[in-house]
């Protein structure tokens, strides 16, 4: 197949448009239109994966963290990344990285760690703003039916797990042709009065395009009336952690012999313990420092994440338990993620998970 048409799915679920402003995430090196035959999935894209992916004849490298954050100047070997990239020009491997948009997705990065810790009644704990449009449209009576289905086939409708959601009022309108114009009813020169429905949809901000075209195919007018709303209302399937609840609460040390077993992590960092049982839970992969305001007005015992600095211990103040249990730990676990949404979507592609272990950070014990 062609990387487009697998990356493409990748940014169905998780769209570029939802990455953080400093991420890369995206085809880095490759030409979209490439053919690809192996892909090889792992956290960080390094010169051993590189090399692994030449040993194992893959001509795709998939990595949640991606390898170029920054512009480079020149390429002359002298930093890893350089390094990365000359190698995998020159044995023609294309690199994709999708990280913080996967991330920010429900059923991406956090849905996984949730899944791990068995965490039930899941929701985005800090849900974006800014992502979501409203289209007002209105269409002759005869046509209504047509232009929803058309808005809904582009991606519109969709309210939490509810799809196909609209709000319809009819009434009339009324319009005038001027000269060198073939309306739809009437005449040029003459007004005409129509019965029409107004049709309201929502829609997520990068399906645009899509939407408008798909309203314009199905519109029967010479020129369509439509309005475009930005909304300020937060888009519950994305944003940044997730909180659920556990099946049954447990005490403190036993959910963290959970945490450190099911996450394979080598040392978990927290803060005191406040002699109550845990029942609901905030993670987020990676640095999620970030949230620990959130997860407490959420009321979660434990905040699970990464990166935590000294002092930063100090703002848990006896309200929630911080654990840390490491940034390649809590996101270990992505490469499993994309190996299964790749295998549920193309089954007869051929995929593979690295062997190599990327984690920079080393223990000794």
């Amino acid at each position: 197949m062609r990387i487009q048409e697998l990356t493409a799915h990748l940014e169905s679920l998780a769209p570029l448009h939802y990455q953080e402003p400093y991420d890369n995430s995206g085809l880095l090196v490759g030409d979209p239109n490439g053919e690809v035959n192996q892909a090889l999935i792992s956290l960080d894209c390094t010169e051993a994966v590189i090399d692994e992916a030449i040993r194992l004849g893959c001509d795709l490298v998939i990595s949640h963290h991606p390898i170029v954050f920054k512009g480079l100047k020149r390429f002359t070997g002298r930093s890893y990344v350089e390094r990365v990239v000359m190698k995998a020009i020159k044995n023609d491997i294309a690199i994709y990285a999708i990280h913080t948009n996967l991330d920010n997705v429900s059923g991406g990065v956090n849905s996984k760690i949730a899944e791990m810790l068995g965490l039930q009644q899941t929701a985005i704990l800090n849900p974006k703003r800014d992502l979501l449009n409203k289209l007002v449209v209105y269409v002759p009576l005869s046509y209504a039916e047509p232009v929803r289905a058309a808005l809904f086939a582009a991606g519109a409708g969709h309210i939490g797990n509810y799809d196909e959601c609209s709000f319809n009022v009819t009434g009339y309108g009324t319009f005038r042709g001027g000269e060198g114009t073939d309306p739809f009813v009437g005449k040029p020169g003459e007004q005409h009065r129509e019965e029409e429905m107004r049709i309201e949809v929502i829609y997520p901000v990068h399906l645009e395009r899509d939407v408008l075209l798909g309203l314009f195919e199905a519109h029967p007018y010479e020129e369509v009336a439509y309005d475009v709303y930005r909304l300020q209302n937060s888009h519950q399937q994305a944003g940044s952690g997730l909180i659920g609840r556990l099946e049954q609460p447990m005490p403190e040390l036993e959910f963290l012999g959970r945490l450190k077993k099911r996450l394979d992590a080598t040392v978990i960092r927290h803060t005191a313990l406040r002699g109550k049982p845990v029942s609901r839970v905030a993670v987020c992969g990676g640095a999620g420092g970030f949230l620990l305001s959130q997860a407490m007005r959420s009321g979660a015992d434990v905040l699970v994440t990464a990166d935590y600095k000294y002092h930063e211990f100090f703002d848990a103040e006896g309200k929630i338990v911080i654990a840390d249990v490491g940034h390649f730990e809590s996101e270990q676990f992505t490469q499993q993620l994309l190996l299964e949404i790749i295998q549920k979507k193309f089954p007869t592609f051929a995929v593979r998970l690295t062997g190599i272990n990327t984690n920079p950070i080393k223990y000794y014990s």
